[in-house]
């Protein structure tokens, strides 16, 4: 019985020595569609033994998942709310914010659209459904078909705070589950507008447009009327020595921010 016993402990042993770490990341959509994918791609690539579980589902989930445990990092397209910080705070818990990247939220039309910029006002007045025809806007008459974010997407909600004066959208207005969507759905459609990260607004078929003659352009990021920050969210002092180190990593390497420029978005160093 005892050898059985001390084998089974040296078993247990051995598995536990060679027990990959785990790190659950979930949340935004526009972090975790590309950037996050290819940036835990990388940090494995690099000899760190650890595995990744990623889900893009929206920036609210970042936060009801980190308060149920059922995530180490939320990922967040979006500041946190202070509501969400009452609810952190009521269980207990403390939350850290990490500052992955910056980005500008693109306006896009489809490529052949005559429209190449427009105002903060118009663009207010197209998402508000306000402004339904594109002739209003110096375009071709042609009834103007909207594509947002849904609900649940922090982007939904950065814009509707920076471009739309925190308006309500038009009740006419399409909402798509993510950035692919919305670029998809614009490339299809000659009346179509909608609004992406930075990231993927190299799309065939569609354009971004200037928005208060700014262009759409990182080296424009300071006057650009519609950029953000990106961010990682974690329970302060229940992050594992895993999850901590691939943070560190994500917002301070060299190669980290090579592969933040590479999918679209603005490194921190930049």
């Amino acid at each position: 019985m005892k050898k059985t016993l001390a084998l089974f402990a040296a078993v247990a042993l051995v598995a536990g020595a060679n027990a990959e770490d785990k790190i659950v990341i979930k949340g935004s959509d526009t972090l975790g569609a590309k950037m996050v994918p290819q940036l835990a791609e990388a940090y494995k690539e690099a000899g760190n033994e650890v595995s990744f579980e990623i889900a893009a589902e929206g920036s609210s989930s970042a936060f009801t998942n980190l308060l149920a445990g059922t995530a180490d990092i939320g990922m967040s397209s979006r500041n946190i709310k202070d509501s969400e910080v009452d609810e952190f705070t009521a269980k207990g818990m403390e939350i850290k914010d990490w500052i992955g990247a910056y980005d500008m939220i693109g306006v896009i039309v489809n490529e052949n659209s005559s429209i190449e910029g427009l105002t903060v006002e118009q663009i207010e007045g197209i998402f508000t459904g306000d402004i339904t025809d594109w002739s209003e806007v110096g375009g071709d008459a042609g009834p103007i078909s909207v594509y947002t974010r849904n609900t649940s997407s922090g982007t939904y909600k950065s814009f509707q705070e920076m471009a739309m004066n925190k308006r309500d959208y038009g009740a006419d207005t399409q909402k798509m589950a993510g950035n692919e969507q919305i670029a998809e759905e614009v490339a299809k459609n000659a009346n179509g507008i909608g609004y992406v990260g930075l990231a993927y607004t190299d799309k065939d078929g569609i354009k971004a447009v200037a928005v208060n003659d700014v262009e759409l352009k990182p080296e424009n990021a300071k006057d650009y009327p519609i950029a953000r920050s990106l961010h990682y969210y974690t329970i302060d002092g229940k992050l594992s020595e895993a999850a901590t180190k691939f943070l560190t990593w994500a917002t301070t390497d060299e190669k980290a921010a090579e592969i933040v420029s590479r999918v679209g978005f603005i490194a921190l160093s930049e």
